[in-house]
């Protein structure tokens, strides 16, 4: 087995191969002036190859993959697998307007066509169950961060009684806070959350008592970091001792982490699936036990 890391996500492959107990590669990739991408693999490919990239800002990199998965099978790879920590394009899972196209299917289709196994964590999945309703490969893996994120709680936030709370920003995320509370023992609660467009949300949190708490704001996706926002002000007005927020997948979009530090967040804290100065926990050891042995290949029948 060798890991196919990218310049750009360079040290989490290394990471994972660490964790694997495996060699591990950069793959080469020019970009030319007009913006087409070149990539060269290592020559002398084994049978078995992950390639470890996030999919966030993810156009040019899909294309990538796509070259990078064409050109191993050219040399002879017969399991193909790809970790990618965080997963794009899985919000859109419907049309909500005549004529869209649902993404999620059609970039699930597509990763399915390259990749034997494909390795995510906790993606953006609602109205569906399981992840290979939206990629139907061999093996689609939905890895839960709440153990990790539990574990870094309980060392980091070694609090008196009552301890930390936490909130999630809405009712779609009550399952998950509850397994990380569950895990470092923390009270929880989620609130209410209406969008009113891209960049406005109203928050009706939960009718818990925040005075003299310190509470941490989860979340699994933050990109422009409106929600958390509204919820640590609100949060703030209400008395609460100190507001952290912890997140899977610090997108961070424009100016997301200053206005989350402006709203009145002192810690902010992220899993490394998106490189950022905010990457508190690694992944490496959760992904690497999605990826224990090669698996046997659809196409070496």
């Amino acid at each position: 087995m060798l890991v196919l890391g990218f310049p750009d996500y360079q040290e989490p492959s290394q990471r994972l191969a660490t964790a694997l107990n495996v060699s591990s590669a950069i793959v080469d990739i020019h970009h030319f002036p007009d913006g087409e991408s070149k990539v060269r693999l290592p020559i002398g490919l084994p049978d078995t190859v992950v390639l470890c990239r996030s999919l966030h800002h993810p156009n040019d990199k899909l294309i990538e993959l796509l070259l990078c998965a064409a050109q191993a099978r050219e040399q002879g790879v017969r399991h193909l697998a790809l970790a990618a920590p965080y997963l794009c394009y899985m919000r859109q899972d419907r049309a909500f307007q005549p004529g869209e196209a649902v993404s999620q299917r059609i970039i699930g289709g597509f990763l399915a066509g390259l990749f034997d196994t494909v390795v995510t964590v906790d993606p953006h999945l609602h109205r569906i169950a399981h992840l290979e309703e939206a990629i139907p490969a061999s093996r689609a893996i939905a890895l839960n961060a709440a153990p990790l994120m539990a574990d870094f709680l309980r060392v980091r936030l070694d609090l008196p009684a009552p301890g930390p709370l936490l909130i999630g920003p809405d009712e779609e995320s009550e399952q998950w806070v509850r397994l990380i509370a569950l895990g470092c023992g923390a009270d929880y609660a989620a609130g209410r959350k209406q969008r009113v467009d891209d960049r406005t949300v109203s928050i009706a949190l939960p009718a818990v008592d925040f005075r003299n708490r310190t509470v941490v704001l989860v979340d699994d996706v933050v990109s422009t970091g409106h929600t958390l926002a509204t919820a640590a002000r609100q949060i703030g007005a209400l008395g609460a001792s100190a507001i952290h927020c912890l997140v899977s997948h610090a997108l961070f979009t424009e100016d997301a982490e200053e206005a989350l530090r402006q709203s009145g967040i002192k810690e902010i804290w992220s899993t490394d699936s998106i490189p950022h100065p905010t990457n508190a926990l690694a992944l490496a050891d959760l992904l690497a036990q999605a990826l224990p042995t090669p698996c046997p290949s659809r196409r070496s029948t």
